[in-house]
């Protein structure tokens, strides 16, 4: 789906060259309805845009963390049509939140052919802010492949460094906040009292079951409420400043 701000433009082969995919892929999750159809433009020519760039990278994630495509399908078919390549960007940060630790030492060659470009020191220190990676020596890194992709979209974003550390800062002690908040209630109104009325070793793995299940639904919750909070506090600061 195009934006209003920005028309699609690539072909799919251009696509599938961004998204480090193969052309049939991209065609197969068309056909089962995970990527919205291409603009149809001169010459009966698809084009495709940033959007389809994040739902294919949010695909990635889902099937990163092991998700199936019935799967995949059920998760994005819950989600609002209208979505923008920001949002769907703010999704795939924090399913990979959820994701073990993936973290692995690389050289600099390495690290720059996963990242499909060359990367400047400057570029480095940017990743490393965002906490894609950390330095483990001269010129090799302790680098998160599940937050490459994003960390490398992210590079070509006006944002000052000092600027990503402070939001970093910020949306770390919130999450981490929020993490303990809902732990501390799943733990006091949920596995509490199922564990005083349930000494069955059976009924306590099941309940540690479900803790797994609910993570998706936290997820979404907290994409949702994100997204609107993050929405009316912008519109709220851009109304303000207008004369």
């Amino acid at each position: 789906m195009a934006t209003e701000t920005e028309e699609p433009t690539l072909t799919v082969d251009e696509l599938a060259a961004r998204a480090g995919v193969t052309v049939r892929t991209i065609r197969f999750y068309s056909t089962r309805g995970l990527l919205p159809p291409p603009v149809i433009g001169p010459r009966r020519v698809g084009h495709y845009g940033s959007d389809h760039i994040s739902r294919l990278a949010l695909i990635e994630e889902l099937q990163h963390q092991g998700m199936t495509l019935a799967a995949i399908e059920r998760y994005l078919g819950q989600l609002p049509a209208d979505l923008s390549a920001q949002d769907l960007a703010i999704h795939r940060a924090l399913v990979a939140s959820w994701a073990p630790e993936s973290a692995e030492e690389v050289g600099r060659e390495e690290l720059e052919r996963r990242a499909g470009r060359a990367l400047s020191d400057q570029d480095v220190d940017r990743l490393a802010a965002m906490g894609v990676l950390d330095r483990a020596g001269a010129d090799t890194y302790r680098l998160d492949g599940g937050l490459l992709r994003l960390g490398v979209e992210l590079l070509d974003v006006p944002i000052a460094h000092e600027t990503i550390l402070a939001s970093r800062t910020v949306l770390l002690e919130h999450a981490r906040a929020a993490a303990q908040d809902l732990s501390r209630l799943f733990r006091e109104q949920v596995w509490g009292p199922y564990r005083a009325r349930e000494a069955d070793p059976d009924h306590v793995a099941a309940m540690k079951s479900l803790s797994a299940h609910m993570q998706p639904m936290v997820i979404q919750a907290l994409v949702t409420a994100f997204q609107r909070s993050l929405r009316e506090e912008l519109r709220t600061a851009f109304t303000t400043e207008e004369p």
